[in-house]
């Protein structure tokens, strides 16, 4: 199903000139910067801004996803529900607001990351120097939509499966870490005996 037919897609507010963070008071603002590009859920703490007031479309209170529109990779990610305050979104990000009695929003950015998502959407990019996906492009991604249990199961097999492999890779590191300890530690009781001799 066409990703336009599962929620209502739009851009971030576009700032007119550079912002500037503010210590306290203004609107939190959810920036390019603040999504990884592994998909990550973003915040809750943003930088704030003094924005003015802005239209409802442009912020997130949670349950949303936004995408990366700009760069590489151009990752989903889904916006922890509920956030503590509203916070704008700042163009290139893209929100995305699922229709959630379809398809849950941590499936939804699952589903836009997903390697055949990401090729087809990378089929569609424009630039050469700063790659960029058109709205279009977004609208028009199929996505496949099995019911909302099968979508929790994915999602929840997903987090795990990242879960292991980030143990792994500690696992790996400790390992090296143990092996150069116990390798040093024999090279330096070889080279006492020697002295020794």
């Amino acid at each position: 199903m066409r990703l336009a037919e599962l929620s209502d897609i739009h851009s971030g507010y576009t700032a007119r000139g550079r912002l500037e963070p503010l210590p306290e008071g203004g609107v939190p603002a959810l920036q390019l910067r603040d999504v990884g590009t592994e998909g990550a859920a973003p915040g809750p703490d943003f930088q704030r801004y003094d924005l003015g007031k802005l239209s409802d479309r442009y912020f997130v209170r949670g349950g949303e996803v936004v995408f990366r529109s700009r760069g590489e990779p151009n990752a989903a990610a889904a916006i922890c529900d509920p956030l503590p305050e509203p916070a704008v979104v700042i163009v290139p990000l893209v929100i995305v607001r699922p229709d959630r009695r379809r398809i849950l929003p941590e499936y939804l950015a699952w589903a836009i990351n997903h390697p055949d998502a990401q090729r087809r959407l990378g089929a569609e990019a424009q630039g050469t120097s700063l790659r960029m996906i058109p709205m279009a492009a977004l609208e028009n991604l199929q996505i496949a939509v099995p019911d909302l249990q099968t979508q929790k199961r994915i999602v929840d097999l997903d987090a795990l499966a990242r879960q292991e492999g980030r143990l792994l890779r500690q696992l790996a590191a400790r390992r090296e870490t143990l092996v150069s300890a116990i390798l040093g530690d024999a090279a330096k009781a070889a080279d006492q005996k020697e002295i020794a001799r």
